[in-house]
């Protein structure tokens, strides 16, 4: 298990405090929440790509080969956040 300390304004952390949301369980539900939206928002994204490429350009294998690089870079930056 890891520790995490994060710092808020009183208000927003008494606030969130009396509604359950600092508590461990809460706070892993959200985080668990937030990755799985974006890893469906890149995959969106990946598609909405795709889908405006012209059918008769097509992708080399370098070229996928470098958007799943450039994607897992991009998944790997956002989840160290």
């Amino acid at each position: 298990m890891t520790t995490v300390q994060i710092t808020l304004p009183d208000d927003l952390a008494q606030n969130a405090q009396q509604a359950g949301l600092l508590a461990p369980e809460a706070v892993e539900a959200m985080l668990r929440a937030q990755l799985k939206a974006r890893t469906l928002d890149g995959l969106f994204e990946a598609m909405d790509r795709m889908a405006g490429v012209e059918p008769s350009e097509g992708m080399s294998a370098e070229e996928i080969a470098e958007e799943i690089h450039r994607m897992r870079a991009e998944r790997r930056s956002t989840n160290a956040n």
